[in-house]
């Protein structure tokens, strides 16, 4: 089985494969001081809960956003899976993808991943949106290559940005309003954030078709895609587990040349060089 671990800024997700299929995930709150036996105790349970064995895994995968997290997920790894995790972004692992960018190295995990997974799925020309902690538009050429793309603030955060910012608005949850107009403090702060997502969605996705100059399908993903779907004609279609299935195509990719067994006098090595 494999572990295919993806951490981002809000929350990291353990997915469990069996060959092809999806038998478990798992998400947890991104905390930089969490310990290796901290995830271990914690995903261990979660699997026996639901009959799956720990000591059956063997292989892993990472992509992380947070660097501070990456030792104690290795760590994890190496000393109760025995693996050697394959990391996203590391010299040794092939992507299947050119990075077409001024800084390939810059370029979030993440969102390296969603194009792989996007492409090999939905083929290429395509706009990605994921709706996480920032809301992202990358973009995939024709032949599958990384072209670059968009960086701006999540939902969440727009609202939590609100409160902090200004005292008389309270925190609230993001959903449709009835109305574009609100009449109270809590429908006009919905109706701003959510109709605001909407123009932003539908006026980026424009100015990229227009720059682009070819037809291009968009693709949703992330924890909020679905409540904007039946908003707006700009989304083509939502993929809500890209990142995850994009991990196992890059593990697929790589696995026979790494993840290799580490023993104790391996972690050791790896742990204090």
């Amino acid at each position: 089985m494999l572990l295919a671990i993806d951490a981002g800024n809000t929350n990291i997700v353990f997915a469990v494969y069996d060959g092809d299929r999806v038998v478990a995930q798992f998400r947890a709150s991104t905390k930089e001081g969490r310990t290796a036996d901290e995830y271990f105790a914690w995903l261990a349970q979660l699997m026996e809960i639901q009959d799956l064995k720990v000591r059956e895994i063997d292989g892993a995968i990472i992509a992380t956003v947070v660097p501070q997290a990456l030792f104690n997920l290795q760590r994890l790894c190496r000393k109760y899976l025995k693996r050697e995790p394959l990391v996203v972004g590391a010299p040794n692992v092939d992507l299947g993808i050119a990075v077409n960018t001024d800084r390939p190295g810059a370029v979030g995990a993440d969102r390296l991943v969603n194009a792989v997974a996007a492409f090999a799925d939905h083929g290429g020309d395509l706009i990605i949106i994921d709706f996480g902690t920032a809301t992202t538009f990358d973009i995939v050429g024709a032949g599958g290559s990384y072209d670059g793309g968009i960086i701006a603030p999540g939902v969440n955060l727009s609202m939590e940005a609100l409160h902090q910012a200004a005292a008389q608005l309270p925190r609230i949850a993001i959903e449709r309003p009835q109305s574009v107009v609100g009449r109270d403090t809590v429908p006009a702060m919905q109706s701003g954030v959510f109709w605001g997502y909407i123009a932003m969605i539908e006026g980026l996705v424009t100015r990229i078709k227009a720059e682009i100059g070819r037809p291009m399908k968009v693709i949703g993903t992330g924890g909020l895609a679905n409540l904007f779907r039946h908003s707006t004609t700009a989304i083509d279609d939502i993929d809500g587990n890209l990142t995850i299935r994009g991990l196992r195509y890059i593990y697929g990719r790589n696995a026979d040349a790494n993840c290799l067994p580490v023993d104790d006098e391996t972690l050791d090595v790896a742990e204090h060089p």
